[in-house]
């Protein structure tokens, strides 16, 4: 039975990545293993963030199936269950606040990385002020309104709200060192989600001289909350501190799989990919929000198992948990919307003709998507807080458009009114699966921990 290591990063669009044609050394151990491996240079994710994202990638269904993707449903299986099913020892190590035991992510793992236990000190003294003090009352206006000034202008922040790479390397590897074989680990690095403050050695790389930490923090503040005030020198350095961070989870990637090689004796199937990518004004704003276009969706994927092959067949992370499985002759739950990668592999016909990302919910007048074909992307309702403005439905041609900026929607009319049918039948399959599922309760700390990642 085969060994299998899943590492996914936050935030990595594919645009900057070696392999795939960037310009900057951000990633040379990825480069180096996908000269050996699978890539799929068209393959994308199936939601613009970690939530909407998530259940696509371990349970190999669309964000809004079973409920949502607020919480794993127990009626999707995680394909950690599916390997633990088969007898494998199974271990996840995460740190992302989305995606903790909580919401159902931590099913069919033996040892699960990914609780509130690594918060500070100063991060549970922020949330012991939340839970002690009126939030109407002066003495916590007081202490908010410092903290606010502290990370706006003095770019000091007290608390760190996830775990750095080396120490999630070190985790994962002291854990694969004490088990049998055959294993499944999965690692989630969140160095590359802002706020972006790499080590000093990853900076220089780019850089002249390095970005102290409170000038990140500070630059962070601004971007996700004055965007428009950004500068372009302030621009460039925000992108030289993410390229950065890029090429930190890249030494620590290469760290992990060169360990775990000495530690199995069994050969180890390799796949690596991101979760989403990020915004640099591409379309007006920052960071990741309920926006479909290609900065966000189009990620690196690379499978190093049984030789080497590159393919610009339109792939998505549903077909990431499938191709796990089969490699390791696991079958796969009846629940797994996607297909096998193996038939892109061996050549085989390849029958996706589109990539469907999804937010918001199945109610008409929440529900947000994006519908990409080879050649066009349909967009309904994707505005967010950066460009409230948007137009509820955006048609591009990405032929000759890829940057997504010319919206068709009102000239090319039969096109458009296709695509909404076929969004329409995926919206009915999805509401086959609907369901009702039990809101979870976010404790103090989780909802900290969402506020210092930008997500509240």
């Amino acid at each position: 039975m085969q060994n299998v290591l899943l590492v996914t990063v936050d935030s990595l669009r594919a645009d900057h990545v070696g392999y795939h044609g960037y310009d900057r050394a951000t990633t040379p151990n990825l480069d180096s293993m996908a000269e050996s491996a699978h890539t799929f240079s068209n393959a994308f994710a199936n939601g613009c963030s970690t939530r909407r994202s998530f259940p696509s990638i371990l349970s190999s269904t669309y964000p809004l199936m079973y409920g949502g993707f607020e919480k794993i449903s127990a009626e999707r299986t995680l394909v950690s269950e599916a390997f633990d099913d088969a007898g494998y020892a199974t271990g996840g190590f995460q740190s992302n606040p989305h995606l903790l035991e909580e919401f159902g992510y931590g099913r069919g793992f033996d040892r699960y990385f990914g609780s509130n236990t690594e918060a500070s000190s100063t991060s549970r003294l922020r949330q012991f002020v939340k839970q002690t003090f009126d939030d109407d009352g002066l003495v916590f206006k007081t202490l908010k309104a410092g903290e606010d000034f502290s990370e706006r202008v003095v770019g000091y922040n007290p608390g760190e709200a996830s775990v750095r790479a080396d120490k999630k390397t070190d985790a994962a590897l002291e854990w694969i060192r004490s088990v049998d074989e055959p294993a499944f680990l999965w690692v989630h690095y969140m160095d590359v989600h802002h706020p972006y403050h790499p080590p000093d050695e990853h900076q220089l790389a780019f850089r002249d001289s390095t970005v102290s930490k409170r000038e990140a923090i500070k630059l962070r503040r601004k971007m996700l909350e004055d965007p428009d005030d950004v500068t372009d020198e302030e621009l460039q350095t925000i992108i030289d501190l993410y390229d950065a961070e890029i090429r930190f989870f890249d030494a620590e990637m290469h760290r992990l799989v060169e360990g775990i090689r000495e530690a199995l004796s069994g050969e180890t199937l390799i796949a690596v990919t991101s979760d989403h990518g990020d915004e640099f004004r591409d379309h007006h704003g920052f960071a990741h929000y309920d926006t479909f276009y290609d900065e966000l969706l189009h990620v690196p994927l690379v499978l190093d198992v049984d030789g080497s092959g590159e393919y610009d067949d339109l792939v998505s992370l549903l077909d990431l948990a499938p191709t796990l499985l089969e490699y390791a002759s696991v079958e796969a739950p009846e629940t797994f919307v996607g297909e096998s990668l193996s038939a892109v592999i061996d050549g085989e016909s390849w029958g996706k003709e589109a990539v469907i990302a999804e937010s918001g919910s199945l109610d008409p007048e929440e529900f947000r998507c994006s519908y990409r074909t080879e050649n066009w992307k349909y967009i309904r309702g994707g505005n967010h807080r950066q460009a409230p403005n948007k137009p509820p439905e955006e048609l591009y041609d990405l032929d000759v458009d890829s940057s997504e900026e010319e919206n068709l929607i009102n000239d090319a009319t039969k096109i458009a009114e296709d695509l909404r049918e076929a969004v329409e039948t995926h919206k009915e399959r999805v509401a086959e699966t609907d369901q009702d599922i039990e809101t979870v309760e976010i404790d103090a700390e989780t909802q900290q921990r969402l506020e210092d990642l930008g997500y509240k």
